[in-house]
């Protein structure tokens, strides 16, 4: 019932098709694809309850489900498809308390975008690419296309235009809403005449929008231009680094990481960002020892920000960027040939203290504030392995 899907297609159905689906279900798809491809959704069976789909439903999103627009809501017979303006597609299958029926089956693929222009929002900056093929069918040379701040200069080749524009220089504008961060620009493409002009101007507003669990990539056109939409949709890039002491120097390469029992291990997660006003906070972290399964058999470390192995402790860190802590070894660690982590970690506005980073130990009763953007990354680490008769630590290289 529902997941994180990176597959280039697929089916999907509800739960227990084509038997009767359980009532009281929420089940909530995201479907994503590779960059600069769309999502190709075909229904093939619908039975659910009718009338007005008020009861039991099937939504689909040109996007992620709390931030995109509605395209279809479906409960009847009529097999629709939908292809999404993104690499990006979401569906919700909901049924109420009331009557069950075979629900839905519908099909997926990716399915290759144009390639006028193309907006990658990369940990450092965004990735804006331009088609000189396009650029000369409208008219227009590679010599016309400039950014807002005119001392970034495009890279040019035979094909492409190709811009690097930093989040925090370049001109790029930075604003703050209820619950997204929007990092701006603007590429202009500009007639050459000085008195008279007889084409119009084209600018390619591009922005890269921190969201719930991802970044939200858009490039329209404006200004009575061709009407072109390009969206992408990626992630954070966090890692999680051992260190040999609570200097924090030198980083341990080996893989598997051999330990013995209540050695410290000294931890640093690294948010890749150009953004200086981010902040990373470790909001759990769970051991285990099957890298897929974080709940038959786990044990702790933090907990929605609580403490809860008395080792637990962190240390300054050089920036925002960076959140370090330790640990010891611990008796878990001996029943099991490996143990990994998991931590679950949040990317919050640097001095937005109704955050998530800022508000510590939250318990269970911690609930998102819709006022606050920031955003949540899972990182796994390890495998960690007990020392035993002077083993000896295999370089990963």
């Amino acid at each position: 019932c529902g997941g994180s899907i990176s597959n280039s297609s697929g089916i999907l159905q509800s739960p227990f098709y084509p038997g009767s689906y359980p009532n009281n279900v929420d089940c909530i798809w995201e479907i994503q694809v590779e960059n600069n491809f769309r999502v190709m959704l075909t229904f093939r069976d619908i039975m659910m309850q009718r009338g007005r789909c008020q009861y039991d439903y099937i939504e689909v999103y040109d996007g992620p489900p709390h931030s995109s627009p509605l395209l279809g809501r479906l409960c009847s017979r009529s097999l629709p498809t939908y292809i999404s303006s993104s690499n990006m597609m979401t569906v919700r299958f909901h049924s109420d308390s009331r009557h069950t029926f075979r629900g839905f089956q519908a099909h997926y693929s990716s399915i290759a975008a144009d390639d006028n222009t193309t907006l990658l929002c990369l940990p450092d900056y965004m990735h804006a690419v331009v088609s000189r093929g396009y650029l000369e069918s409208q008219g227009y040379s590679a010599q016309m296309v400039t950014l807002n701040d005119r001392r970034c200069k495009p890279t040019v080749t035979s094909r492409e235009v190709i811009f690097n524009i930093p989040y925090n220089g370049c001109g790029t504008t930075r604003e703050e809403n209820n619950d997204t961060i929007n990092y701006s620009n603007v590429i202009k493409v500009t007639s050459s005449g000085y008195i008279i002009r007889r084409k119009k101007d084209i600018h390619l507003h591009i922005s890269c929008k921190m969201l719930q669990n991802t970044w939200k990539q858009i490039m329209y056109v404006a200004e009575d231009a061709v009407d072109m939409n390009e969206n992408q949709f990626g992630r954070y890039d966090i890692n999680i680094t051992f260190y040999d002491s609570s200097s924090f120097l030198r980083q341990v390469h080996d893989s598997p990481y051999y330990i013995d029992l209540n050695q410290n291990l000294y931890l640093q997660a690294y948010l890749h960002s150009s953004d200086p006003n981010l902040i990373v906070f470790v909001d759990t972290c769970v051991a285990s020892p099957d890298p897929r399964d974080f709940n038959t058999v786990a044990y702790d470390i933090i907990k929605n920000g609580c403490v809860r192995d008395s080792s637990y402790a962190t240390y300054y860190s050089p920036s925002s960027h960076f959140a370090r802590f330790k640990f010891n070894a611990f008796e878990f660690i001996s029943r099991y040939p490996s143990v990994y982590l998991r931590c679950d970690l949040r990317v919050c506005r640097l001095g937005d203290y109704s955050s998530r980073c800022y508000q510590g130990c939250a318990g269970s009763r911690f609930k998102r504030d819709a006022s606050s953007a920031q955003e949540k990354v899972d990182v796994l680490v390890g495998p960690l392995r007990l020392r035993q008769g002077g083993a000896q630590s295999t370089s990963a290289g």
